[in-house]
C-alpha cells in the first residue's frame, strides 16, 4: 500500500469533434448508480483491507478560513500517522506503515505543511497539495491565478488543485477553458495538476463529461468532482460520469488520469462505495493513491471508528478519534 509517484499526463490537442459527438444516457447514468449502491458491503478482513486502502488515497484536508499553524501541523500529524500502531498491529500491519497520500491547504499554509512534514522526514512520504487559482469560485483574474500556482509550487506544494472557471463551461467556450487550463498546466511545472470541475454547479452531466475531456486533454493528472463548497458535491452519478470520461481519454490517448471525488464524503460506507465503483468502472490499476483521491476532512474519523470496531467488537464515540 505504499505510495507511488504519479505520472504525467501530457495532454493532447483540443478535439472539438471529440466533444460535439458526447450525449449521455441520464437514465441509464441513473440505473448504473443504482445498481453499483444496491451491491452489498464488503465484510469483516476484506472490509478492514479496503478501509485501509481507502485511508492511504485521502488528500486530508483543512481549508477554512480560521485555519491556524499549530491547525496544519495537527493535520500533518494526523496525515503521517492515521490509524494508531496498535490498531495497525492489531489488523496485522507494521508499525508506521500506513500513511495519507496528502495534505491539502490553502497556498498561504504551504509553507508551513512542508516544513513540518520535512522535519517529521515525511516529505517525500505524503504529498502537500495546494488549492489554488481564485479558489473555490475561480473568478479571479487569469494572471493572479496563474502567480498562485507558481508562489504555492516554490514554496513546497507538488500537487495543485485548480479550480475551473464555471462559466467558460456554461457558454460552451471549451477553446477557452482548454487554454486556460494549459497555461495552469505549464505553471505547475513539476508538480501534478488536479483539476476541479464543481460539477454542482455545471447543468448536466454533459457539460460535467466535456469538461473532463477538456481538463485531461489540456493536461490535468487528475479530475476531481468538487470544492466541498458547493450546494451539491461528489455524487456517485457523477462519479460515474467523470470515470467513462477517464476511460475514454485512457482509450484514445495511452495515457492514465486520476480521479478525486471531494465535499460530503463522510463515513467507511461512503469510501467503500466509491471504491467499489472505481473498481468496476476502472479496474485495479485505479485502485491505488496516484490514481485516486478522496477529498476530505471528517472521513478518516469514522474509517478509524469502523476498523476499532472490526478489532474490538465495540463502536468507540465519534469524538474519540476527532483532530480537535
Amino acid at each position: 500500500m505504499g505510495k507511488k509517484m504519479m505520472t504525467s499526463n501530457p495532454g493532447s490537442e483540443l478535439d472539438l469533434g471529440w466533444l460535439n459527438s458526447v450525449h449521455i444516457n441520464t437514465a441509464a447514468v441513473y440505473r448504473r448508480a443504482a445498481n453499483l449502491q444496491s451491491r452489498k458491503a464488503v465484510k469483516g478482513p476484506y472490509q478492514a483491507a479496503w478501509l485501509l486502502r481507502a485511508v492511504t488515497c485521502i488528500d486530508l484536508t483543512t481549508l477554512g478560513g480560521d485555519d491556524t499553524e499549530s491547525n496544519v501541523k495537527r493535520l500533518c500529524a494526523k496525515a503521517a500517522q492515521p490509524v494508531s500502531n496498535d490498531m495497525l498491529n492489531a489488523l496485522g500491519f507494521e508499525t508506521g506503515s500506513i500513511q495519507t497520500a496528502a495534505v491539502c491547504v490553502y497556498p498561504a499554509k504551504v509553507p508551513i505543511a512542508y516544513a513540518t512534514l520535512k522535519k517529521m522526514g515525511m516529505e517525500k512520504k505524503i504529498n502537500v497539495a495546494s488549492v489554488a487559482t481564485g479558489f473555490p469560485s475561480g473568478q479571479y483574474p487569469l494572471e493572479t491565478r496563474i502567480a498562485e500556482i507558481k508562489w504555492a509550487v516554490e514554496k513546497g506544494a507538488n500537487e495543485i488543485d485548480i479550480v475551473i472557471d464555471r462559466s467558460l463551461v456554461i457558454n460552451k467556450m471549451w477553446s477557452e477553458l482548454y487554454q486556460e487550463i494549459k497555461k495552469m498546466k505549464e505553471a505547475c511545472g513539476s508538480a501534478h495538476l488536479k483539476t476541479i470541475l464543481a460539477v454542482g454547479e455545471l447543468g448536466s452531466f454533459e457539460n460535467v463529461y466535456k469538461a473532463s475531456l477538456v481538463a485531461m486533454m489540456a493536461g490535468s493528472d487528475f479530475i476531481k468532482t468538487s470544492t466541498g463548497k458547493e450546494a451539491v458535491n461528489a455524487t456517485i452519478p457523477v462519479g460515474i460520469v467523470m470515470c467513462r470520461a477517464i476511460k475514454e481519454y485512457w482509450t484514445k490517448t495511452g495515457y492514465q488520469v486520476g480521479f478525486k471525488p471531494a465535499g460530503g464524503i463522510r463515513t467507511a460506507s461512503d469510501s467503500l462505495s466509491w471504491l467499489i465503483m472505481l473498481k468496476e468502472e476502472l479496474g485495479n490499476d485505479w485502485l491505488k493513491n496516484s490514481m485516486f483521491r478522496f477529498g476530505a476532512s471528517g472521513l478518516l474519523g469514522d474509517i478509524e471508528r469502523q476498523l476499532h470496531h472490526h478489532i474490538t467488537g465495540r463502536y468507540s464515540s465519534a469524538n474519540q478519534f476527532s483532530m480537535g
